[in-house]
């Protein structure tokens, strides 16, 4: 309602009551504001470069405008006419003084400008042959307001003389004192962090800012509301300020404008900023007010503070349980478990508890300190980026492999951990829970929860206590179904007594195994092609001859066993080290979607006016390929595509590709799936749920 009413507002000020004012125009004495061009010389020399510039007077209570108006208004300009002997390009820009806030209506319309009197400098540059004298013509346009906006034009003139250069001291300290209003290049670093809502400007320089500054920064284009407050945040280096985006505003390569920065005792200073993306600088937001919020208050769909962010990766890491990727490690925890359980060993139960749930824990941790190790202050790593890595794919494969032999019978852990020393026959079953939990873990990760992901995306780029006890969160919702079966007796009641039924189920659950394995196998085709799978094949024939020699028993079977593992193991991981374009060209479309995304792309159909769907994708995500078996390749949903002429875009993240991790962070999103709906018209997509369904789908295109 309110981005409706600011609407009204800017569409009266600049139509309705330009028509209704016009007519002032004709009686110079109705004017609110007096234009005159002055400048710095009497006369000058040919070559010499001065400031001229469009001096303007503004009646009691009247305004013009800076050059971002903001939310109404327009700026003034200086337009040549007939008469001027100048070359094109010896008049420069205009230079914008420092504005101030223009309240039009108190937090809902802000615009930036000049009252009582603003001074706009042009450089002149006077040409090397110029002789006689300089003349300047031109017609100054200005919209002036109050309670109503009027607006007005003035016929403006400047003559100087060309010869011996005199100074004007009258205009040129006038001139002079509005040059240095000017904001200047600022002397530290600025950042814009725009994962989550309201953004977080950064602003670091040595020394920080004058104690009890206030700073307000003024963009030179639209991206936030300009209405909206800028709470402030003060550290050590510098300070913060929370920016609520506009509707439709985003940040390209970086955001630009001015900051004003206001101190007590001093005039005012304005600064141009060209704040580039990524994480918040350190030392600008230490005071109390911003932990929370630097922790993640400001997260995305609405989730407020830490503590919501930490609740919904607890929920996503117990919804990981139930992901096909996952559900063939956790078999192995399952049998140890009841095995334990029906010998009554409650301390070994326990056990296998405290060590799954550490080894979750630990990749968890594991897999956060690598994303802040990795992460730029450019690009945002990403869930799964594990999985864009083909050697550690090949490793996955082959130890899904292992594990699938391992279930079968094909040997036995604990006998051989038994045969190298009786004192090691109690650890195994500890060791072996633990690697259960790391390799659940590992596996399990990039399949994020339905609604897990924009929880991520919020806490992705924040600092590093938040980002860890985010995932420390999600590792103990993933481990807790398993520990509170381990400690509390009257579950363990409930699991099955062992028999022969045991021995079936655990060959039986080799196969999803397998299965696993031949899914990495796909992925790692993806990712480093048909020759990294082949001699990933080759890895698994040896780990199968080292079971094989094994067998006898002796020093040297052992010995040759161990060989065998090490080159099963490290000679894919070695192969599979590709630059990640080796298959070389264009991506290739997959046959479900009209094109290749690009940002490019998707403006270009905006454009033509075409709604547009995009897939954001990858082979390794299992929801994924869920949504497109369930939804977007079905009969019902091409066919509501081909009626709408949707365009129907596909963004594979199978590989690593830096334009779809920064649109992932655009959208503060921490890994695929993601989708996003561009209705015709529009200029900003619909985020849409993880979780597809046809009707959701269908409805949209129809409209509905």
């Amino acid at each position: 309602m309110i981005r409706i009413y600011r609407a009204l507002m800017a569409a009266v000020a600049a139509l309705c009551l330009l028509a209704l004012f016009a007519p002032a125009q004709a009686d110079p004495s109705a004017r609110r504001a007096e234009a005159e061009l002055i400048s710095e010389r009497a006369s000058v020399a040919p070559g010499e470069t001065i400031y001229i510039a469009l001096k303007m007077t503004m009646d009691p209570g009247w305004h013009i405008y800076w050059r971002n108006a903001g939310d109404a208004g327009l700026p003034p300009q200086l337009v040549l006419k007939d008469g001027t002997n100048l070359p094109d390009g010896a008049l420069g820009d205009m230079l914008w003084p420092l504005p101030k806030l223009l309240p039009v209506v108190p937090g809902e319309i802000m615009d930036y400008g000049y009252d009582d009197e603003a001074v706009f400098a042009l450089p002149l540059t006077v040409p090397r042959d110029a002789s006689g004298e300089v003349r300047i013509v031109a017609e100054a346009d200005y919209l002036i307001c109050e309670a109503v906006c009027i607006p007005e034009s003035q016929d403006v003139a400047l003559v100087l003389p060309v010869g011996v250069p005199v100074e004007n001291a009258k205009s040129g300290t006038l001139i002079a004192r509005w040059v240095a209003k000017v904001p200047g290049p600022f002397a530290g670093e600025a950042r814009i962090t725009d994962t989550a809502q309201p953004w977080t400007l950064s602003l670091a320089q040595s020394g920080g800012f004058p104690e009890g500054a206030q700073v307000r920064f003024f963009p030179f284009e639209h991206e936030i509301s300009h209405p909206a407050d800028q709470p402030q945040r003060v550290g050590p280096n510098g300070v913060s300020l929370s920016l609520t985006p506009d509707r439709a505003g985003k940040v390209g390569e970086a955001l630009e404008g001015i900051i004003r920065v206001d101190a007590r005792g001093a005039e005012p200073a304005g600064y141009e900023i060209r704040a580039t993306r990524g994480d918040v600088l350190p030392g600008t937001a230490e005071t109390a007010a911003s932990a929370l919020s630097e922790a993640g208050a400001a997260g995305a769909q609405g989730w407020q503070g830490l503590l919501g962010l930490v609740g919904f990766a607890f929920i996503g890491g117990l919804i990981l349980n139930l992901m096909p990727c996952v559900l063939p490690v956790l078999s192995m925890k399952a049998i140890g478990m009841v095995s334990a359980a029906a010998n009554g060993q409650a301390g070994e139960l326990k056990a296998h508890g405290l060590w799954y749930t550490g080894g979750v824990l630990i990749s968890f941790l594991a897999l956060a300190l690598v994303i802040l190790a990795l992460r730029t202050p450019t690009e945002m790593l990403t869930l799964g980026f594990q999985m864009q890595h083909a050697p550690t794919v090949a490793i996955l494969a082959l130890i899904m492999f292992s594990v699938g032999l391992w279930l079968m019978g094909t040997f036995a852990l604990g006998t051989s951990v038994q045969n190298l020393g009786g004192g090691l026959a109690g650890r195994s079953g500890a060791l072996g829970a633990f690697f259960t939990g790391v390799l659940a873990a590992v596996v399990g990760a990039p399949c994020v929860g339905p609604f897990l992901a924009a929880a991520l995306g919020a806490v992705m780029t924040q600092p590093a206590p938040a980002v860890i006890a985010v995932f420390l969160a999600m590792g103990l919702g993933m481990a807790l179904p398993f520990l509170v079966l381990s400690f509390v007796p009257g579950l363990q009641r409930l699991l099955p007594k062992p028999g022969k039924w045991m021995d079936t189920l655990k060959q039986a659950f080799a196969f999803p195994m397998f299965l696993t394995a031949a899914w990495l196998l796909a992925v790692l085709a993806d990712l480093a092609g048909a020759g990294a799978v082949g001699w990933t094949l080759v890895g698994a024939t040896a780990v199968g001859f080292a079971v094989w020699v094994s067998r006898g028993g002796g020093q040297g079977r052992r010995a040759l066993a161990i060989v065998a593992l090490a080159v099963g193991f490290g000679l894919p991981a070695v192969q599979a080290n590709v630059p990640s374009g080796h298959a070389g060209g264009e991506p290739s479309v997959p046959s479900y979607a009209e094109a290749v995304w690009s940002v490019e792309t998707v403006a270009g159909l905006l454009a033509e006016g075409r709604p547009v769907f995009v897939d954001f994708t990858a082979s390794w995500c299992a929801s994924c390929q869920v949504n497109k078996l369930t939804t977007l390749n079905t009969k019902r949903v091409k066919e509501a595509f081909a009626a709408a002429d949707v365009a129907f875009l596909v963004a594979d993240f199978t590989q690593k590709d830096p334009a779809i991790a920064q649109e992932l962070q655009r959208r503060g999103r921490a890994g695929v799936p993601m989708y996003l709906w561009y209705p015709a018209g529009a200029s900003e997509p619909v985020v849409l749920p993880e979780l597809l369904n046809q009707e959701l789908v269908i409805g949209l295109v129809e409209g509905r």
